[in-house]
């Protein structure tokens, strides 16, 4: 067994832990970072790709935003298309120059990762059987064991990053924390092609046939989503079925989405989800492990930068000053800005889909809204400001 001691324990090497990690660092505090996987598992997971203006201001802030603002697509607007009608929304000139960035999840991953390991940082793949213990006194550890040796962490905070299914946030007492959850009848199925995207902005489209959106990971990679079932079976969905299901919901007779070689098919279930409070103890949750958006609003990634400026804050602050009061105000002040992107995820989400037979006024009532929104001012900057991201 080894025995070895840091300020605080980070579980998990996803967007949350690697970016509390990076700006630990560059304020002097000593982190490990454990990670269940290998690096090329979590270096290929493929997730969200739009960043808000405040996560890009963050990646340059701790040093990791120079292929980001070489390869980024900055996005001043989004099309929405109504029963084949697009409608274009400038965010840009609707928010104060605010805008968007597409640049996949997996890119800040790997950036973060080789930032990290070029400093000669400690990051763990592959530990298993990861513990957080005695998380309610003032000395808390974690263990885990690699390679068949056992390891034993001390340190004064541990940082549960590890996603949804995680370990963190199930090691916490009975009654620790309040589940707040939705599960939506439907999911999306999407595709990445080699293949230019349809525009050089995201087309979110509602049809009667179902939700559409037409996104992109850069000029000549398109990421594709068509509404389907939860359980839906790949084998009914042939590449040829998809392209022409895309063309069909957005009303285009062939001038918009471009054909390419698919590298990858998958479902992506809807929820809402959300563990409050964000603390125990001397135990943290951040991004996926406290909450979980539907991806119609963008929000996953960004909210767990914005759980991670918060976290961090506190922790330089209580580092800096020996007082803990930004650490008690952490969960309140991050769960403030979840639950805003919580309403704006659900209200898109709401708007753009179809949910059935068995909800047909509401599915009236939903396009009604949509259109009212499309011609309203005042409606479409609300929508502008909730996608650019609200001030943290």
């Amino acid at each position: 067994m080894t025995e070895t001691r840091t300020q605080v324990a980070i579980v998990g090497a996803g967007p949350a832990g690697l970016i509390l990690g990076q700006r630990l660092a560059q304020h002097g505090i000593e982190a490990v970072i454990l990670e269940r996987r290998d690096r090329a598992y979590v270096e290929a997971r493929i997730r969200a790709g739009v960043l808000e203006q405040h996560s890009v201001d963050l990646m340059k802030e701790i040093g990791v935003g120079e292929r980001l603002a070489r390869e980024g697509l900055v996005h001043d607007g989004v099309e929405i298309c109504l029963d084949g009608r697009r409608t274009r929304i400038d965010m840009s000139a609707m928010t104060g120059g605010k805008k968007v960035t597409v640049y996949g999840q997996t890119e800040v991953t790997k950036d973060l990762i080789a930032a990290r390991l070029a400093a000669g940082l400690p990051l763990v793949f592959e530990a298993e059987e990861v513990r957080p213990l005695d998380i309610d006194g003032e000395r808390p550890r974690v263990t885990w064991r690699k390679d068949g040796v056992e390891h034993t962490l001390a340190c004064d905070f541990v940082a549960g990053c590890d996603g949804f299914h995680g370990i963190c946030r199930g090691s916490l007492p009975e009654g620790a924390v309040t589940v707040f959850e939705r599960s939506y009848p439907f999911a999306w199925l999407g595709i990445l092609a080699e293949a230019k995207p349809a525009m050089d902005e995201l087309i979110y489209a509602r049809s009667p046939r179902g939700f559409a959106l037409c996104s992109m990971r850069s000029e000549t990679i398109s990421r594709h989503y068509i509404q389907c079932r939860p359980d839906e079976d790949l084998e009914e969905w042939p590449v040829a079925r998809i392209w022409e299901e895309l063309r069909l919901r957005l009303g285009d007779s062939g001038h918009l989405i471009n054909e390419g070689p698919v590298t990858d098919v998958s479902v992506t279930p809807m929820r809402s989800f959300v563990a409050e409070p964000m603390r125990h103890g001397r135990l943290f949750l951040a991004g996926d492990a406290a909450h979980i958006v539907p991806p119609t609003g963008a929000k996953g990634l960004n909210l767990a930068a914005s759980d991670v400026h918060y976290l961090s804050d506190a922790l330089i602050d209580f580092y800096g000053t020996g007082s803990g009061d930004a650490l008690e105000a952490y969960s309140a002040k991050a769960l403030a800005r979840i639950w805003k992107a919580q309403r704006f995820s659900w209200w898109m989400t709401s708007m753009l889909h179809n949910f059935g037979p068995a909800q047909a006024f509401e599915d009236r009532v939903r396009q009604a809204e949509l259109e009212y929104v499309l011609s309203s001012e005042a409606a479409l900057t609300t929508l502008a400001e909730n996608y650019v991201g609200l001030p943290l």
